[in-house]
């Protein structure tokens, strides 16, 4: 059987509305594709692994508490940071310069229905790229993302948060890698809720700034190795 083929498309610099709305649309064109070929398999959709870097922006998962956001709507506006509840999974995390963000847009029916596969399938992905630099990336049990020393409380921070939405199996929203992020940011929300940690930057391990496309490039190739896709 051919490998499933995952269609890249780099976004550049995009607002998180815009980006939101385009993964909409291509959700939206596969679950119709879907709905036609009811006993066809495999299910003639398309998937997509979108990049993109947004400008500064706070989001906020269906499960996310709005406490955990420490500035006001006026605050907000004058630190020209945006602010959007979510219909991902997860809590409040920041999007913004020099982040890395995913966006698969995967039929999971293609692949194996299985969110919490999927969710280690992205945290697999993250931790051999930035495992390429030297950094031990590692999971923290019950939260979901990829960390730095999780079994340490004092040291314990995360390098790449998640949430993810999934309908009619094909997934939506995705992952946020921090490579020169500046991590002041969140010094304004509690990062996915999680108060007793903080977070943490790849240029900040490394000591030096990386380059943006040579990550990508990275997660391309453990994207495709980890899902045993061809990246087109």
């Amino acid at each position: 059987m051919s490998k499933q083929q995952i269609v890249v498309r780099d976004l550049g610099k995009m607002d998180y509305q815009q980006a939101w709305d385009f993964q909409e649309q291509l959700l939206k064109e596969n679950v119709a594709k879907k709905a036609t070929a009811v006993d066809i398999f495999p299910k003639p959709t398309t998937n997509y692994l979108l990049f993109v870097e947004h400008p500064p922006v706070y989001t906020i998962g269906k499960s996310g508490h709005m406490e955990n956001l420490l500035l006001s709507k006026d605050q907000l506006e004058e630190e020209g940071i945006g602010f959007f509840n979510t219909n991902r999974g997860g809590d409040i995390t920041f999007h913004g310069p020099g982040q890395i963000v995913g966006y698969p847009i995967i039929d999971l029916e293609n692949f194996f229905t299985d969110i919490g596969k999927y969710l280690r399938f992205l945290e697999e992905t993250i931790i051999r790229t930035i495992g390429d630099y030297g950094v031990t990336g590692d999971r923290s049990p019950g939260e979901t993302g990829v960390w730095l020393d999780p079994q340490d409380k004092a040291k314990a921070r995360k390098i790449c948060a998640m949430g993810v939405r999934c309908s009619r199996w094909v997934t939506m929203h995705g992952f946020a890698l921090n490579v020169n992020t500046p991590l002041s940011y969140f010094g304004n929300i509690v990062p996915c809720g999680i108060a007793d940690k903080q977070v943490a930057a790849l240029n900040q391990e490394v000591g030096h700034d990386v380059d943006i496309a040579e990550v990508k490039a990275k997660l391309i190739k453990h994207f495709s190795d980890v899902f045993d896709a061809e990246m087109i």
